[in-house]
């Protein structure tokens, strides 16, 4: 298993098959993904987790966090979320937060993040505004 940085296009690949298939595939893109850092997790020499972060002064905010659904329970997106919130540390960040759909807030409490008060309904999904210090 490695994690590397990873180009915006093969991000856009596993979002759109994993968190948006029914949409466009221009629905997945982000209008800031030229200015992210997007991740990915290979193993078996395929991609099987990607994870967008974006730094703003001493705030990082990961979106667009997605394993492949067939490989999800093996430890791909914990390793890939260990390595982001260490990245944000390199970066600057001080604080690092995301837009977590409620039925994955549990996932993220494991590595610190702490629900806000701020939820908010996009497409039918419910979100929840997560953040931690780093």
């Amino acid at each position: 298993m490695t994690i590397h940085r990873i180009t915006k296009e093969d991000a856009w690949t596993l979002r759109h098959t994993v968190m948006w298939p029914d949409k466009p595939y221009d629905y997945i893109k982000l209008t800031d993904d030229a200015a992210g850092l997007h991740y990915g997790l290979i193993e078996n020499g395929a991609l099987q987790s990607v994870v967008s972060l974006f730094v703003n002064g001493t705030s990082a905010q990961f979106r667009k966090f997605a394993t492949r659904t067939d490989q999800q329970g093996k430890g791909y997106g914990t390793a890939l979320l260990k390595h982001v919130l260490h990245e944000a540390a390199n970066y600057g960040a001080e604080i690092i937060w995301c837009n977590a759909r409620i039925d994955k807030a549990d996932f993220y409490e494991r590595f610190g993040l702490r629900r806000t008060v701020k939820e908010f309904e996009k497409d039918g999904q419910l979100y929840v505004v997560m953040e931690k210090k780093v």
